[in-house]
């Protein structure tokens, strides 16, 4: 008796059809500078011109277990958002503009229309972003998943100038914060801790009348745009990410700075109010944006543009001391 691939879990025919499914929306995010088309060995893309010291950035990152919660949901159209924007973001971190992107899905049995959902909403970021869906890869690996579950990851890759690469922040300077769209992709763990285990809630319970599974699939925001227009203005960009504000604006500053914020001025989220009444608020801080997705340190005399030219707001300023955040 002879057995086939498909016998063993793995359908070939499966994955050619998620590829002409995939076709016309990865190519929406083509530009001038793709080489070739979908399918070939490695996906190509040409230098853009004018940069005088060019140094390619790359960042790679995934969902976490936000991922559950769309699965469980069965809403998977907006997660690939989430995988474009928590790369992009952090590449325009070191002021590199991201020219193309690579996605991996890994699943035990693939299932065409739920993985060609996760691939368009891919592509949805990738056009906010302003980066070209080139390439990726579908792993189809039976034993290695449970039934309905599968992983993602995503790879970003993109150009600066060398002098441009380190932050230039200095004392004076003046913090921004650009406005998250909600938890974005970190915290999950604890997310469904609290509301799905400690307080029992349903995903069609409401919080200030949203369902609450809308709110926590609301997807990361992608700031790309907003850096290319505030480039001009700013010394410095600050991803808040896992860790919160205390862990990631250190990362932009030298050892004599100290960023001041005072917590008065942030605009918490409800989401994040609502959740505070049942972690610590140092917790909080240290592991959530609290509706700041951004940081952005910008000079006095730039900080009109900024604020004219964005939705930011401010939150701090930049002092002598210890390297570190202090929350006021």
């Amino acid at each position: 008796m002879k057995i086939s691939y498909k016998d063993a879990g793995v359908d070939i025919d499966a994955g050619n059809s998620l590829v002409e499914r995939i076709k016309p929306f990865v190519k929406e995010t083509f530009n001038e500078n793709v080489i070739g088309g979908i399918g070939s060995f490695a996906g190509a893309f040409r230098l853009p011109s004018g940069y005088k010291k060019p140094v390619l950035l790359s960042a790679t990152d995934g969902v976490g277990t936000k991922l559950k919660l769309a699965i469980d949901a069965k809403r998977y159209d907006l997660v690939g958002i989430d995988l474009v924007a928590m790369c992009v973001n952090d590449l325009i971190c070191n002021f590199g503009e991201p020219l193309f992107f690579l996605d991996y899905y890994a699943t035990g049995k693939l299932d065409v229309d739920v993985a060609s959902e996760v691939i368009k909403g891919i592509g949805a970021g990738c056009k906010e972003a302003e980066c070209a869906l080139i390439g990726g890869e579908t792993a189809e690996m039976p034993g290695m998943y449970n039934q309905g579950d599968f992983d993602l990851a995503g790879f970003a890759v993109g150009i600066a100038e060398e002098d441009e690469l380190n932050p230039k922040v200095k004392k004076g300077d003046i913090l921004v914060a650009l406005p998250s769209s909600g938890i974005h992709s970190n915290g999950y763990s604890l997310v469904r801790k609290l509301f799905f285990e400690k307080l029992k809630m349903k995903f069609d319970d409401e919080i200030n009348g949203e369902r609450l599974i809308d709110i926590l699939l609301t997807p990361t925001r992608i700031y790309v745009k907003d850096f290319k227009r505030l480039k001009p203005y700013i010394n410095a960009l600050a991803h808040i990410t896992g860790g919160g504000i205390v862990e990631n604006l250190p990362r932009v500053l030298s050892d004599d700075l100290e960023a001041v914020v005072y917590k008065d001025k942030i605009r918490v989220l409800p989401i994040f109010e609502f959740m505070g009444k049942y972690v610590d608020e140092s917790e909080m801080f240290r592991t959530f944006n609290m509706g700041v997705g951004m940081i952005l340190a910008v000079s006095p005399e730039n900080l009109d543009k900024v604020l004219e030219n964005s939705d930011g707001y401010v939150i701090g300023e930049i002092k002598k001391g210890k390297k570190g955040v202090n929350l006021k």
